[in-house]
């Protein structure tokens, strides 16, 4: 199957995530995608990357749902997508127990109702400019009126409750620390059959893959262990390398010659990814040439 390829990157600075974007546009990656962790804000920052880097699309993965109200997050988009031209693919996201209730204070109790709620707000937002939901975890009542066409909205989705509320209502799941089989077996089905059953487009199924070009597999490992050894201790990412066979999170990562990284890039898509996304690791020379290479798949 053929595979579409996006790239993953973060900065704290605006000019270097910026710069990183034009490389990636540049070498003719589809989609660059950006985290909302602990460094810059990912919205604000695609704002100004998009005012000087043409044609690429932009891509947050994922801005987590609780610190916004959706009517918040759906005037951001819409005028970050009216910057970007319509080139804005808005990734969203519960976060996790540790953080929303650890450091936000906020209740993490029903995950999945919460998700339902925002999306029935910021759907009806984005593309109707009007709502009156009261929900039990989130009401909105009112419009916005921003003249800019709706991004697609990609909910990162693992469970089977979520893809198949995500499968009915929004436009595909963002995934990562999930291999191939799990998401041919799991994640795929279930959003596409979801989606079917709400007579909707199918789903996109964006997937996330740590990666690394490099003949020193010792140096790969370590920093992968560093990088995503805690992704283990999170109950939503164990459960899917459980579902994969894997007992540690950097197993998951893809690392070793141009052609095995190739090889397992493409498992993804011929799983079921409609786009596949390299998330380079190691060195920052090491990273700078895995993506490079990895453009050679890009046709």
């Amino acid at each position: 199957m053929k595979m579409e390829l996006g790239i993953f990157g973060s900065s704290r600075n605006v000019e270097d995530l910026k710069e990183q974007v034009k490389v990636a546009n540049d070498l003719g990656y589809a989609t660059f995608w950006t985290p909302q962790i602990f460094n810059l804000d990912a919205l604000t920052a695609l704002a100004v990357v998009a005012e000087s880097v043409d044609d690429i699309r932009l891509g947050t993965s994922v801005t987590p749902t609780y610190p916004r109200h959706p009517m918040m997050l759906a005037q951001q988009a819409l005028t970050v997508n009216q910057v970007a031209n319509g080139r804005l693919d808005l990734g969203i996201g519960l976060s996790h127990k540790p953080v929303v209730e650890g450091m936000w204070g906020l209740s993490f109790d029903a995950p999945v109702g919460h998700m339902s709620d925002y999306l029935r707000i910021l759907m009806a937002l984005l593309h109707e400019g009007t709502i009156s939901h009261g929900g039990k975890h989130l009401t909105s009542r009112g419009g916005i009126d921003i003249p800019a066409n709706p991004p697609p909205v990609l909910v990162a989705a693992l469970g089977p409750q979520m893809l198949k509320l995500v499968g009915k209502v929004a436009d595909g799941t963002v995934t990562w620390m999930t291999g191939p089989e799990t998401i041919r077996s799991h994640i795929s089905p279930v959003i596409n059959a979801a989606a079917d059953e709400a007579e909707r487009p199918c789903p996109q199924v964006i997937a996330a893959v740590p990666v690394c070009i490099t003949s020193d597999t010792n140096m790969a490992e370590e920093h992968a262990k560093r990088d995503f050894g805690f992704y283990g201790d999170l109950p939503s990412y164990r459960a899917m390398l459980e579902r994969e066979g894997l007992e540690n999170s950097w197993d998951i990562a893809l690392s070793g010659s141009f052609e095995e990284v190739a090889e397992g890039l493409q498992t993804y898509a011929d799983s079921g990814g409609t786009q596949v996304v390299a998330a380079a690791y190691g060195p920052e020379e090491t990273k700078e040439q895995t993506i490079s290479e990895l453009a050679q798949l890009i046709t």
